[in-house]
């Protein structure tokens, strides 16, 4: 008898079954993603670890885990990659290096023992803890610590009793992360990326144990403390210095990891976690200025997939007892200081100039936008948010309120509406509620004000979409642009009314139509004292004796504006008046020196 006849057989994991487990395994994660949001304190308490899990997760869910592989070899790769793209958050991110160092050490494995399988998970392990600029335990680099070393102990029977013993050691990892962090037990609560890795484990151990991957029953209950996490009030702050949580993932050739991360260090950013290979790396970290890191990305590699999360904003909803939340796009223009104090979140649009991608009013202010518009020669162009920017901030809304309305740019001129009701329906149509203002700009920030308004005093959806489609005809939006010679060159206007409009001096208005559109309604002759008679003829059209809110946008023209603000109070019975710059949405298409004005009834009883 062979010595090779003489051993016995060793149980292998192939990858029909493996892609079921993970199968099992991310759906509980995605099934537990609200209970993970709330008790999210560290690195910030911005309360979307469950939801950036969840996303990361859910990408690799209708790519890799869609679809058979040759092996198992194949199939982790796929994973990897997988997870690296849709990475999101600092956990989806150091969870996707775990899984990319996996695949890495499995090779173009057929098939995988035991020993081959730990020795994979180790080299996981390793890669995840390497891929942190300052790796802390307490996090879920303790609990993928934990089941590597589990794991390395052998099969010593069932292969089914050597998993169940490796979750345990991950399980008892995760109920050391208060002792291991001191902001966890202080709030009474584990690790939250932690949990979501034993979710993950758990997730497989249910199909190890039944060959079910339904996920359905699994209940979303917070552990006891929960309460507490919830009301931490003194957490919802944040650190200014690193307000932003940005992400992009890096395309390119044989990438310098370390000169990457030693780049983005010297800026000062923190939480940098650097996920995937030379060709493909997903960054993340937290700055102050996301447009500075996506600048600095881009010399390392083509940027793509950027975003950028206010975890200011999301500590706040984090802490916050509100029930609906209100979000809306980059198109609506709105006084900063307003928008934080409602807590109003917003999705950006896309702005493109040459071969480079901004987030509008995020990747690239409203200053450094007319800067740009005026050096360089290309002219730029906006997109709308793919739904996925949608899905993702809908899914961390609705894990700390009831329902969420979303307070829209007009149907009729872009496409963003529709991406932000495709979410919708994929989150939760009856809790996300989509609104088409018909407006854009000023307009939509009216409509959006009013929206955080009512949510702060506690309406309900139904109370303040009845309110916002009461005031939709009643706001008001028009518009002049002072250069129509910028619309020429984008072909938004003919060429031959370019020299016209020079020779006559006139300044061509606008309007939003009740149907969303803008519609050309007359022009202004001269140069003279624009600000002043574009005010005239506005007041012309509104009713007198109605007290109205306004907001004034200008395009880089700030005189202008606080003229027109300023002459519009004289003629108007204006109760609040706002002025600002206004983004993409309107300086794309009118060009520097355009101003823009949006009045609104007052409400009979403001703030009810």
């Amino acid at each position: 008898m062979s010595t090779a006849a003489s051993e016995p057989s060793r149980p292998l994991v192939r990858g029909p079954a493996l892609r079921r487990a993970l199968i099992a395994g991310a759906r509980r994660v995605i099934a537990r993603r609200e209970t993970l949001d709330r008790i999210n304190v560290f690195p910030v308490p911005d309360g979307d670890t469950g939801s950036n899990l969840a996303f990361t997760l859910g990408g690799v869910l209708a790519g890799a885990l869609s679809r058979r592989s040759r092996g198992v070899g194949e199939l982790l790769q796929r994973v990897g990659e997988d997870a690296v793209d849709g990475a999101r958050g600092n956990s989806g991110a150091i969870l996707a290096q775990f899984l990319a160092g996996v695949a890495e050490a499995a090779g173009n494995a057929r098939a995988l023992d035991a020993a081959a399988l730990a020795q994979a998970v180790r080299a996981g392990a390793a890669s995840a803890r390497q891929a942190l600029s300052e790796p802390r335990e307490g996090t879920i680099l303790s609990v993928i610590g934990a089941f590597a070393e589990g794991l390395d102990a052998g099969p010593a029977g069932n292969p089914g009793d050597w998993f169940r013993r490796a979750l345990e050691r991950s399980r008892q990892a995760l109920a050391d992360t208060p002792r291991q962090l001191p902001v966890l037990a202080r709030v009474g609560v584990v690790d939250a990326g932690a949990q979501g890795f034993v979710d993950l484990l758990e997730g497989i151990q249910d199909f190890i144990a039944s060959g079910a991957v339904d996920a359905a029953g699994v209940a979303d209950e917070g552990p006891a403390g929960l309460e507490a996490a919830e009301a931490h009030g003194e957490l919802a702050d944040g650190d200014p210095d690193h307000r932003w949580c940005s992400e992009c993932l890096l395309v390119g050739e044989d990438m310098d990891r370390a000169a990457l991360r030693a780049a983005v260090t010297a800026m000062g950013a923190s939480c940098v976690v650097l996920a995937g290979n030379r060709r493909r790396l997903r960054l993340h970290a937290h700055v102050a200025d996301p447009g500075a890191l996506f600048e600095l990305a881009a010399g390392f590699g083509r940027v793509e997939g950027a975003k950028a999360d206010d975890m200011q904003a999301q500590a706040r909803t984090a802490a916050g007892a509100v029930g609906v939340a209100v979000i809306t796009d980059s198109a609506a223009d709105l006084p900063e200081a307003l928008m934080q104090r409602y807590n109003i979140h917003m999705v950006p649009a896309r702005v493109n100039f040459g071969e480079r991608d901004y987030l509008d009013k995020v990747g690239l202010s409203t200053a450094a936008f007319y800067e740009m518009l005026r050096r360089e020669p290309l002219l730029p162009r906006t997109s709308q948010p793919p739904p996925g920017d949608f899905r993702r901030q809908f899914e961390f809304l609705l894990s700390h309120h009831p329902h969420l309305v979303y307070v829209g740019l007009s149907r009729a001129v872009s496409g963003t509406l529709q991406a932000g009701e495709a979410a919708a329906q994929r989150t939760d149509p009856a809790r996300a509620h989509v609104f088409d203002t018909g407006n854009a700009s000023c307009g939509q920030g009216l409509l959006v004000l009013r929206a955080a308004e009512l949510a702060a005093a506690g309406a309900e959806a139904t109370e303040i979409l009845a309110e916002l489609s009461r005031l939709k005809p009643l706001t008001r939006t028009w518009a002049l642009a002072r250069d129509v010679r910028h619309a020429v060159r984008g072909g938004r206007v003919p060429a031959w009314a370019g020299p016209l409009a020079e020779w006559l001096g006139l300044t061509p208005m606008a309007r939003i139509r009740d149907d969303g559109r803008l519609k050309v309604v007359g022009g202004l002759f001269g140069r003279a004292r624009i600000p002043e008679r574009f005010a005239a003829y506005v007041a012309r059209r509104c009713r007198h004796g109605q007290r109205y809110r306004a907001i004034v946008g200008h395009c880089d023209a700030p005189a202008d504006g606080e003229a027109l603000l300023a002459a519009l109070c004289d003629r108007l019975d204006i109760a609040e008046g706002w002025l600002l710059e206004t983004g993409s949405a309107i300086g794309a298409h009118a060009g520097p020196g355009a101003l823009v004005c949006s009045l609104q009834p007052v409400a009979a009883r403001p703030g009810a």
